[in-house]
């Protein structure tokens, strides 16, 4: 496929997302959800490149808002998984005033400054992950939560932080292995947000030693224009799973519609295994507030690996409603 090809098939995938439409149904139900494809093109040294054209994910959710309980459905899409369609969020939450709330089924992990869902990352390549995966995704469980104007923590027992599966789903047991999870986020200074947690996963099932994750995270709005970030997760999962990510980020918007992220990020594994940096640009400009078009262009160098270094180019089209 040559350039021309790829440009032209690109942009009939943006027009065909695009084409997607909110349903609102009532005041106590509503719609939301998202698509994403891109055109992505991979290129490690020494190895041979390899590219994909596709619909990345496709999430359709619905909202039921009955005060004080609300609660939260929705079924996510992804092509070339061994489950492709799988029910992603499933839970109930009661809100018991003064900023607590109970919230019990499926619902997403707390840790992770850059997002699990593609329409609020900033790039379309996640920073770190790649030997160490720190940041869980899905789980089953039990959550209380509080918050105020300055302050949020929740806590959560699970069936466990990690997954013998993928990032939708935990291992969905108890007998075996648990899972806790719990955050404490500070935004007491304005345009400034700390935040510090923690997951521990014990031994069992799946899970061959006790893993213990550390996340810490701050974010400050400078201005309307610039946006700066930084991250440190250490993983001590036990021998051959133990180490540290990090990353710095920074946003500029040119304009309400354009913007750029620029990232450097880190993951080194103890006991001498592999690691490396990857240094990432990604520009961004929003057709519409429904429709986004990125581009990124990553470097990765690695050490103590295969692979000596790998580059990294695409073109993503994010549509949301």
């Amino acid at each position: 496929m040559n350039m021309r090809t790829k440009t032209a098939a690109l942009a009939f995938l943006a027009v065909s997302v695009s084409a997607l439409a909110d349903v609102k149904l009532n005041d106590n139900v509503s719609i939301n959800g998202y698509a994403v494809g891109s055109y992505q093109l991979t290129s490690p040294s020494p190895g041979a490149s390899s590219d994909t054209f596709q619909v990345d994910t496709g999430l359709l959710g619905a909202a039921f808002t009955f005060k004080p309980v609300t609660g939260a459905v929705s079924v996510l899409y992804t092509p070339n998984v061994p489950n492709e369609v799988t029910l992603l969020d499933a839970n109930v939450t009661y809100d018991a005033g003064n900023g607590v709330s109970f919230t019990g089924g499926k619902f997403l992990s707390y840790l992770g400054y850059e997002s699990f869902y593609p329409i609020n990352m900033d790039q379309i390549t996640y920073a770190n992950g790649q030997f160490l995966a720190p940041i869980p995704g899905y789980h089953s469980g039990l959550r209380l939560d509080y918050s105020d104007a300055a302050n949020s923590a929740g806590i959560a027992i699970l069936d466990s932080v990690y997954s013998p599966f993928n990032a939708t789903k935990g291992d969905g047991e108890l007998k075996n292995n648990q899972g806790y999870e719990a955050f404490y986020s500070y935004k007491g200074i304005k345009d400034v947000v700390l935040w510090a947690g923690v997951a521990y996963d014990t031994k069992g099932g799946f899970e061959t030693h006790n893993v213990l994750t550390l996340d810490f995270w701050a974010s400050y709005q400078i201005d309307k224009s610039l946006r700066v970030a930084a991250e440190y997760v250490n993983k001590d999962g036990g021998v051959g799973a133990k180490g540290y990510n990090w990353l710095t980020f920074l946003d500029y918007s040119v304009s309400d519609k354009a913007s750029t992220a620029f990232r450097i990020s880190g993951e080194t594994m103890s006991n001498g295994g592999p690691s490396f940096t990857k240094y990432t640009v990604c520009p961004g400009y929003a057709l519409t507030a429904n429709l986004t078009i990125r581009a990124e262009y990553s470097y990765t160098k690695y050490s103590k690996f295969t692979t000596n270094n790998a580059s990294f180019f695409g073109v993503q089209a994010v549509f949301k409603f």
